[in-house]
């Protein structure tokens, strides 16, 4: 029975109602470090991502005004970002994703440059394609960040696939689905934990009443 039903799910049988909100759990981990919950909650209109908390720290995609707003209630303040534009690819760019079909409804992915696996993992092509569709969007809105942090990064760090996976290709895997599992050159993972449908929940998308929003350095 549990067969059946994951089944249908990654083939996309269920559906979301306006007043519903997609919410995912993850479990994430970063090098050298204990594994931690990463909960996202998708909506037409946004997206948060938080450890689970609903009073937490959060970052919150306006996908309609197109911008991520970094909420810290230690600092009592909420950074904005909005899109920036990119330099042109440098010459002999040429990244390799390279996809093999995997579980059904699923397909293995593996990201590459220069010969060095930048990410790979398993996505579904049918789960929760909105969720999906949201994470690329928050990627997009980001790499112009991103490509600062890198360039002002020492030599000895820079690595081209932090421009694949954050910059140039930042999107690239999420077109193939939801992620079900994911590793990133660095170490880091990530893990499909759950999904379901639960009524939507406005105040969680909201920066808090008095708290000072902050643009970015451009």
């Amino acid at each position: 029975m549990m067969k059946t039903l994951l089944g249908l799910w990654l083939l996309g049988a269920s559906t979301v109602h306006a007043a519903d909100m997609i919410s995912l759990r993850y479990v994430d981990q970063d090098p050298g470090a204990p594994p931690y919950q990463t909960r996202i909650l998708v909506t037409p209109d946004f997206m948060r991502m938080d450890e689970g908390n609903d009073d937490g720290d959060f970052v919150l995609l306006d996908r309609r005004q197109q911008k991520v707003i970094n909420v810290m209630h230690g600092n009592r303040l909420a950074m904005v970002f909005t899109p920036g534009p990119l330099p042109p690819k440098p010459a002999g760019w040429k990244p390799v994703l390279d996809v093999q079909a995997a579980a059904p409804g699923t397909r293995r992915f593996s990201l590459s440059v220069k010969g060095v696996v930048c990410s790979e993992g398993v996505a579904a092509l049918r789960a929760a394609p909105d969720a999906a569709r949201a994470m690329a969007e928050l990627k997009a809105i980001l790499a112009a960040m991103q490509y600062r942090v890198w360039k002002d990064a020492p030599s000895e760090v820079q690595h081209d696939c932090d421009l694949a996976n954050q910059v140039w290709e930042s999107g690239a895997t999420l077109k193939l689905g939801l992620p079900l599992e994911e590793r990133e050159f660095t170490g880091r993972t990530r893990q499909f934990e759950s999904e379901s449908k639960q009524p939507l929940q406005p105040e969680l998308f909201r920066v808090p009443d008095g708290m000072p929003q902050i643009s970015a350095p451009s």
